[in-house]
């Protein structure tokens, strides 16, 4: 679905990312993965419209987006869960959810969505109308994923969707990544969280400094012994 060729991404003088190359295969789970500062955030930026690259290609079914605004990159059906949550906090939750639908003007089909994520995320129905600043660390990237939902994406990109989370708050999101999956949903994963992306997922990336270190299936990175030293606690 996403086929990412040369990437060179620049902040000012700083060359973030330096040549980066790979693919994200329709209907699966690929995780990003690395240390903090190695690219993860920079490369899930560009895909998404939030960054434009200096020297590279990004397809989307083989159609260049990488000059495309971030609104044009969500009509084309890609979803954003961004780190950090992000959620609107001065709005409730059902305002959330209204944004997350902004580019649609099927006003039925929004409200059926509305209900079956509300369906799949009862912990944010029980509190739709609450300001969403008002939730747990939990229930907020809860409603990031719904919003994100919101758009019916074909794809999504989740920013370190377990950044900040208790434990047992980690496990169900990665629950819900991996219901998302398999109900059909193409998923590239950033996540410093190596061991619990690589048990979700079909292929990884390993990123240091900007470049593209391996890429290969997740067994296959989970039986690295480089892999396994410096990412999964192993050896």
């Amino acid at each position: 679905m996403i086929v990412v060729e040369d990437l060179h991404v620049y902040y000012g003088n700083i060359h973030a990312i330096k040549g980066i190359s790979f693919e994200v295969q329709t209907g699966e789970i690929t995780a990003l993965i690395g240390a903090n500062g190695a690219g993860k955030s920079t490369t899930i930026k560009c895909i998404c419209g939030l960054l434009s690259p200096r020297e590279g290609k990004i397809l989307l079914d083989g159609s260049p987006i990488q000059r495309m605004s971030a609104d044009q990159v969500v009509r084309w059906g890609v979803g954003l869960v961004p780190e950090g949550r992000r959620v609107f906090p001065v709005l409730t939750v059902d305002e959330n959810l209204e944004v997350g639908a902004y580019g649609r003007s099927d006003k039925r089909g929004i409200a059926q969505d509305r209900e079956k994520i509300y369906e799949m995320f009862p912990r944010i129905k029980d509190r739709r109308k609450q300001y969403a600043g008002s939730l747990s660390g939990g229930e907020q990237q809860m409603l990031a994923i719904a919003r994100a939902l919101m758009s019916k994406p074909q794809m999504l990109l989740m920013d370190e969707p377990s950044l900040g989370l208790a434990p047992l708050l980690v496990n169900q999101v990665f629950e819900i990544i991996t219901q998302l999956n398999k109900d059909g949903m193409t998923i590239l994963l950033s996540e410093q969280n190596a061991r619990s992306a690589l048990e979700i997922a079909h292929h990884g990336i390993v990123m240091e400094t900007g470049k593209v270190r391996f890429a290969d299936t997740a067994k296959a990175l989970k039986e690295n012994p480089v892999v396994q030293q410096a990412y999964l606690g192993v050896g």
